[in-house]
């Protein structure tokens, strides 16, 4: 088998997947360097709201990110695994600060209550991209492979998993923060891409370096046609607004990759976890 075959079994049956070296170093260097110049122009201090996360941004910020949001080698590797035409709805950048706590486990999906919130293809996915090599020391990925789709004892337990209580890291205590059995570690290096449905439990260790550990996040429906009405809806309401100051042939390629809906279904609100009723 192929690579693309490899890493779309595994993204369909593990939840995840990585693929080496999609930014060339160049490329790299310039996201560095626009992060680094964002970084510095804040005028407040790292947030408190959202120490589990760490600095937190739209990848609206800054049009560079425009061209990570179409890269095409990374289109390219979803294409390479079935899903050709996907869509685009929105990005952040997220920045660890040195001696920063964990991030607690957690789901991105929303629509449990639909029907098809159990399929085997995801409906959405990430694709994240480190900046710089990381490690278990500076707050590497952490997964729970497999819990895109089969129950597991940690989601009785996390409750709403983007609490602010989680979020502010005001006890590390709770099992929302907790070393599990069944996790495994995704280190990757700068440049790499990782891929994961938004189902998949996943967490970050502790950033106990003395250096800034950044991702950029971004969200994207592999195979948005074939979508539950409600679902597109609720993609079409998330899409990020571009700025007006952006240039037009940047602004254009990015709208080609939003999703439209013109139906009249009422979007989802973001639902909490349930277990698959078909699983006794």
């Amino acid at each position: 088998m192929n690579t693309e075959t490899i890493q779309s079994s595994h993204l369909i049956n593990e939840g995840y997947c990585v693929f080496e070296d999609v930014l060339t170093r160049p490329f790299l260097a310039q996201l560095c360097d626009v992060v680094a110049r964002l970084q510095q122009s804040d005028s407040i201090g790292p947030s408190t709201t959202h120490r589990a996360q760490g600095e937190m941004r739209s990848a609206m910020d800054h049009p560079l990110f425009a061209d990570l949001i179409s890269w095409s080698p990374a289109l390219d590797r979803l294409s390479s695994m079935g899903f050709g035409s996907p869509t685009y709805t929105d990005g952040y950048i997220i920045s660890k600060p040195p001696q920063s706590p964990p991030l607690f486990w957690h789901y991105d999906w929303f629509a449990w209550q639909d029907p098809r919130a159990y399929d085997t293809s995801p409906q959405q996915v990430f694709l994240m991209y480190y900046l710089s090599n990381t490690s278990v020391t500076n707050g590497c990925l952490r997964v729970i492979p497999g819990s895109h789709r089969h129950h597991n004892v940690l989601h009785e337990h996390i409750g709403n998993p983007h609490s602010g209580m989680l979020s502010r890291a005001e006890d590390l205590d709770q099992l929302a923060f907790s070393m599990r059995p069944d996790e495994a570690d995704v280190p990757v290096r700068a440049g790499d891409v990782v891929i994961g449905d938004a189902r998949l439990l996943h967490a970050a260790h502790a950033n106990k370096s003395s250096e800034w550990r950044t991702v950029i996040t971004l969200w994207f429906q592999p195979d948005y046609s074939s979508l539950p009405d409600r679902v597109k809806a609720q993609m079409v309401k998330k899409i990020q607004k571009i700025p007006a100051d952006w240039p037009i042939a940047t602004a254009t390629r990015i709208k080609a990759l939003h999703p439209t809906y013109a139906g009249k279904a009422k979007p989802y609100v973001r639902d909490l976890y349930r277990k698959n009723p078909a699983i006794k």
